[in-house]
């Protein structure tokens, strides 16, 4: 029976540099479990569904990234026993621990909007969110030069769902200046009545709806796709509504953890089933050797890279006291959304739990969209991420 002392679930953004993080810090038995080949800086995905990166600049081989020191065995997890501090693996290891990390991000939940993967399948519906249908984006909305097209916000638990917008606001750019914009009609879903919930981020993307001509149907989602007749069905609080002749639409599905959280009785609650956590110090709220971080766990905030770098940092110093009997330190829930408002200009909606403000950068609004912070997103952010990021160094 294979030990670890500390057993990371999950080789993303957050389990390749939370276990980095910890062997710099001097921690050693460190484990991730993941089963992908591949490692991705997901960010990038939207770039590539607007034309401006492609899939060879976002991906490196897994074994690439682990860092060294840091054990990786390629398997899916099927169950964990916190009771007896051990983890089931899908190739029928037994793993055991002294402290549990989960970090396994987020599924597809295809079941929760029938006929979308089918839409998927045939090439009419995709998204910057499922990679595989990636590449298919930019070539689809380049090429419309009329018609009825839709986008989509995800509903939570998503992994930073707004930034879903950067495809719509970047294609729109694109219609314009091809002069193609007016024969479209473009159409937007959100979850909520905001796009953000950050007052002051929402009133630019409102101005950016506004001169685009981009038809906002708030509090809203697709309930169904027919993709024989590219129909969708959306579920709204005035009653369903049909759109009809939908030429492409960028939908994202909807997201759940996975099941063996629930299963396992480390869930908050069924359904979507994220790990109950304290929110402040990503301590699991009744297994005191389990912990858990990003996409997949309850932290009442929304998810993103920077708020990963955040509770990274918290939680490799909180591991080490509960080891000694140390304080804990507290993650108020920082996040950041990075949103293009047209081809070369983006903003950031930085904020706390509570949506305050918190730039990053003191004297620089970060909500006024400036080329500058495009770029930085673009380009700068990438680097930092294989080169510091994941090597615990940030």
């Amino acid at each position: 029976m294979d030990r670890s002392e500390t057993l990371i679930i999950g080789g993303g953004n957050a389990g390749i540099s939370l276990a980095a993080k910890l062997l710099r810090d001097g921690a050693s038995g460190v484990t991730v479990v993941a089963p992908q080949p591949l490692h991705r800086y997901k960010p990038l995905l939207n770039y590539v569904g607007g034309g401006e990166a492609t899939m060879a600049d976002l991906e490196r081989p897994m074994a690439d990234v682990v860092p060294d020191g840091c054990e990786w065995i390629r398997d899916s997890v099927d169950a964990v026993d916190a009771a007896a501090s051990t983890v089931h693996t899908r190739a029928g290891r037994t793993l055991r621990y002294s402290a549990l990390v989960l970090c396994p991000g987020l599924e597809e939940d295809w079941a929760a909007t029938p006929g979308l993967q089918e839409a998927y399948a045939d090439g009419w519906a995709a998204s910057t969110y499922v990679p595989g249908s990636t590449p298919q984006v930019w070539p689809r909305l380049s090429s419309l030069r009329s018609g009825s097209v839709v986008f989509t916000v995800p509903p939570e638990p998503a992994s930073c769902g707004p930034t879903a917008l950067k495809p719509l606001l970047m294609a729109c750019d694109h219609w314009r200046r091809r002069g193609v914009l007016a024969d479209l009609e473009v159409r937007l879903l959100l979850p909520g009545t905001t796009a953000t919930g950050v007052p002051r981020a929402d009133e630019v993307l409102e101005a950016a709806f506004a001169d685009y001509g981009v038809e906002v149907l708030r509090e809203s989602r697709v309930e169904r796709v027919d993709p024989d007749v590219h129909a969708i069905t959306v579920a709204s609080p005035t009653g369903p509504r049909v759109l009809d002749d939908v030429a492409f639409a960028h939908a994202v599905p909807r997201y759940r953890a996975p099941r063996w959280i629930a299963d396992s009785g480390l869930a908050a609650d069924a359904d979507p089933g994220l790990v109950d956590v304290d929110p402040s110090t990503l301590q699991h709220r009744r297994h005191e050797s389990v912990w858990g971080l990003g996409d997949a766990a309850e932290l009442r905030t929304r998810p993103s890279g920077g708020a990963l770098r955040k509770q990274v940092a918290v939680l490799s110093a909180n591991l080490a006291a509960a080891r000694d009997g140390g304080r804990l330190q507290r993650y108020d829930g920082y996040t950041v959304v990075p949103i293009t408002v047209s081809r070369r200009k983006l903003m950031l909606a930085e904020s706390d739990r509570d949506g305050r403000l918190t730039p990053s950068v003191p004297f620089v609004d970060p909500i006024t969209p400036r080329r500058v912070t495009w770029w930085a997103d673009r380009h700068a952010l990438p680097q930092v991420y294989w080169r510091r990021i994941l090597r615990g160094r940030i």
